[in-house]
């Protein structure tokens, strides 16, 4: 199954995520490969919005009340939403027992950074508003959705809002620069992504700023005082060394940080849930990783302890 899959992905994906293929067609591409994902059954899905930005809430067969998942999707910014995602961050969600808020934030080149931070970060202080504990609420992203939740977390730490109990990575794209080794060594054994691709969309994502900005290159940002963190990542992909090295900066800034490499695996193989045993294996670890790093409830419940309004 992992043979075929590998095939699949080399000859119907990649050719698709092309400088070359208009974004609007990538867009609708991505909806139609995530109509053929599996996801767990059972689940009920409900579209929103919080404050300006648009949100699929799910809740997932079995879900414990008050525990959350932000999931930030990936895309490399300029695609990606609930048809390309749903079914992850249902999978997910099953697996961590908890509700999920999809937000179906700002793309490029429409709305080029900071427009997707900005969005991120309204739906997370909009669920702290609500009253969500954020000792029971972890941010998973996956490839450019793993960047902004970087980037999200430095932002709500820099804010003075309450921290998230954990974050949760998959194939994070940290670096806009592709300055990492594996973006020239791994050019042919990755079957899903190119640097070409990359370098495109990061020219319409990061606009004006530096390719080595904190602010969209999370990788170069002050990590220190994050919550504690799970890396996934694949062996063949472009941007192993894009996790290796948040691996060993997380290490340096004294923020907890697990890396797990999945051998002979590519980019975001989660999204195969149902299909691939290991992807199976990835979801169920990434659940046991949030119910792990959990806190216990503080005393009081009341949603303006949560704000930041009464610190």
């Amino acid at each position: 199954m992992r043979h075929a899959w590998y095939w699949i992905v080399r000859l119907l994906i990649k050719p698709m995520l092309s400088s070359r293929v208009p974004v609007g067609m990538q867009r609708i591409w991505g909806r139609l490969c995530g109509a053929l994902l599996r996801g767990p059954r059972g689940s009920r899905y409900r579209s929103g919005r919080l404050g300006t930005v648009a949100v699929l809430s799910i809740y997932p067969r079995k879900y414990r009340s008050g525990h959350g998942v932000l999931f930030l999707h990936g895309g490399a910014y300029v695609m990606g939403g609930f048809g390309s995602h749903r079914k992850l961050a249902t999978a997910v969600g099953d697996a961590a027992g908890a509700k999920v808020w999809l937000p179906d934030y700002r793309l490029a080149p429409e709305s080029p950074h900071p427009a997707a931070l900005n969005d991120a970060l309204a739906v997370y202080t909009g669920l702290l508003e609500q009253g969500q504990n954020p000792d029971r609420l972890s941010i998973v992203g996956d490839s450019a959705g793993a960047g902004l939740a970087l980037t999200l977390a430095v932002a709500i730490r820099e804010a003075g809002l309450p921290s998230p109990a954990s974050l949760v990575l998959l194939s994070p794209w940290v670096d806009l620069s592709l300055s990492g080794e594996t973006i020239a060594s791994h050019r042919r054994r990755d079957p899903m992504i190119s640097a070409d691709w990359l370098q495109w969309a990061g020219k319409l994502y990061r606009g004006h700023a530096d390719r080595a900005d904190p602010a969209c290159s999370p990788l170069f940002a002050d990590l220190r005082g994050l919550p504690p963190i799970l890396i996934q990542v694949g062996s063949e992909e472009i941007l192993l060394s894009d996790a290796q090295r948040l691996h060993q900066r997380c290490e340096e800034a004294g923020v907890a940080c697990d890396l797990r490499e999945y051998a002979g695996l590519w980019h975001v193989f989660q999204l195969h849930f149902g299909w691939l045993p290991e992807a199976d294996s990835a979801i169920t670890e990434i659940g046991g990783f949030i119910k792990n790093h959990e806190k216990t409830p503080q005393a009081s419940s009341c949603g303006e302890c949560y704000s930041g309004r009464h610190r």
